[in-house]
């Protein structure tokens, strides 16, 4: 029961840790995002009988993983989630594991997963697991408010094409029609055709589907005035909130200002600027070249034809 104190021995092997091993650090007053998405969950699906176009316990369920992630980690100010994909926005400012690529890669994709396999009896009772479900992840980093706005705008217009896409093939399909014959009978249609198709065939207007299905699921901490039973408080509190609003228009940040803040967020002290002359080093993050490698530095002349 006693700890184990690990001591790092300074032997001649240790030069394949400090020849090799580098560590890239995300740049500076950069808003990150890491987006999570399944690895062959079309085969992962099918294999637990997942209802089509959508399964509302499995939507659920990356739902509450997200909410675990903003449990866990406070740099995130925001998810968004369609289908088997996860991206979190960690805040401009963050120093999470010292914006560590690596770390801020793994630690997210690690913990999603771990939790998606505690989770899944909550969603799935009567469904057990016939294979582990894993998830591969990467991270973008975006220099402004507005860009991360149509980062969040360019997923949620995924969503929906992809999921009017689904929509009508799944609903052609169930109709009799092969995969073949539905890919086929949808290639070329536009949005409008889509949902004449719907309509006309099916009797199913699109506008109608869940939103969920149609606009994905926000995940963000939003400021409310009751306690968790609905009674009133007095200082307003932060609750971890899913929700299926519309990313795109001004609307959802007019209300949700806080989410993201301003966009020159530097902390103040008495109107001085917290971080002063010595916050420009945190860009000067300089790459060793790594041994044991030929280096080449190809020059090449720059507006040459002038």
């Amino acid at each position: 029961g006693g700890r184990c104190l690990v001591v790092m021995a300074n032997s001649k092997y240790e030069y394949v840790k400090r020849e090799f091993e580098f560590h890239r650090h995300l740049p500076a007053s950069n808003w990150i995002v890491v987006r999570i998405d399944g690895c062959h969950f079309h085969r992962f699906s099918e294999l637990h009988a997942f209802e089509k176009p959508n399964d509302d316990r499995a939507l659920r369920l990356m739902n509450a993983c997200a909410t675990s992630m903003l449990e866990k980690f406070p740099d995130i100010v925001i998810a968004y989630g369609v289908s088997d994909e996860y991206s979190f926005v960690f805040r401009e400012k963050t120093e999470f594991y010292k914006r560590r690529e690596s770390k801020n890669i793994s630690l997210c994709v690690s913990y999603f997963t771990i939790v998606y396999g505690m989770k899944w009896k909550d969603f799935f009772p009567n469904n057990d697991l016939k294979e582990p479900p894993y998830f591969d992840g990467r991270v973008v980093c975006y220099p402004n408010i507005n860009t991360i706005r149509d980062y969040l705008a360019w997923r949620q217009v995924d969503c929906h094409i992809n999921n009017q896409y689904n929509t009508c093939f799944w609903a052609l399909v169930k109709s009799g029609k092969t995969e073949k014959e539905a890919h086929q009978a949808l290639k070329g249609t536009s949005s409008k055709d889509k949902n004449k198709l719907l309509l006309q065939q099916f009797q199913v207007n699109y506008n109608d589907e869940p939103a969920m299905f149609r606009k994905g699921s926000t995940v963000y901490r939003d400021k409310v005035k009751t306690d968790d039973c609905g009674n009133p408080i007095k200082r307003t509190r932060e609750a971890i909130t899913v929700s299926n609003f519309d990313l795109i228009g001004p609307e959802f940040w007019e209300n949700h200002q806080y989410i993201l803040g301003e966009a020159s967020d530097y902390l103040c002290l008495g109107g001085k600027e917290k971080y002063g002359y010595e916050y420009v080093k945190k860009f000067d993050n300089i790459h060793r070249l790594p041994y044991s490698n030929w280096t080449i530095v190809r020059i090449s002349a720059c507006q040459f034809d002038q």
